[in-house]
């Protein structure tokens, strides 16, 4: 009886579509977004068309992230004057004093935002870092989940073969 019950709640799970199921994949259009950077801008991703765009969905309180940080800092100068643009979204909850305080920490060159629950929700973040690698013509290339040097690497030839693209 008892193994009869644990399959029919595990079945219920699976029935049941979670932010995952939801978060936007490869090839699909980004989706509409608007946010607030720390100093002040409103941002979406109309902003954003015809540039190549990496969404860092990030918390200053997440080692992977702080790993990830100096990469697209890295990223940011090397290709942003040839249409690479960076915009990180913070989902932490304890307010943008601390986002403007990491970012001085890190010396973050791009623009960042506290993401808000609807727009994390609207990519099916769930844990971080996640980032989105999107194409001139708004469509998702890439998803990256976590990160490694190995991935970096990988991002950073997408991003060449991207900005070479009409």
């Amino acid at each position: 009886m008892l193994k009869i019950l644990l399959i029919i709640i595990a079945a219920s799970f699976l029935a049941v579509p979670g932010p995952v199921d939801a978060a936007p994949r490869q090839g699909q259009t980004v989706p509409d977004f608007t946010v607030t950077s720390t100093s002040g801008q409103t941002i979406s991703q109309e902003n954003y068309r015809g540039y190549v765009l990496v969404l860092d969905f990030f918390a200053t309180w997440c080692p992977p992230c702080r790993l990830s940080i100096p990469h697209l800092v890295e990223l940011n100068r090397k290709y942003g004057k040839q249409g690479l643009q960076i915009l990180g979204l913070s989902v932490d909850e304890d307010g943008e004093w601390l986002v403007k305080r990491f970012a001085d920490q890190f010396r973050i060159n791009y623009p960042l935002a506290l993401a808000g629950e609807s727009t994390a929700a609207d990519f099916g973040v769930r844990s971080v870092p996640v980032m989105y690698l999107i194409n001139k013509k708004g469509k998702i290339i890439e998803v990256y989940r976590g990160y490694s040097d190995d991935m970096g690497r990988s991002m950073e030839q997408t991003i060449k073969r991207l900005l070479a693209e009409k």
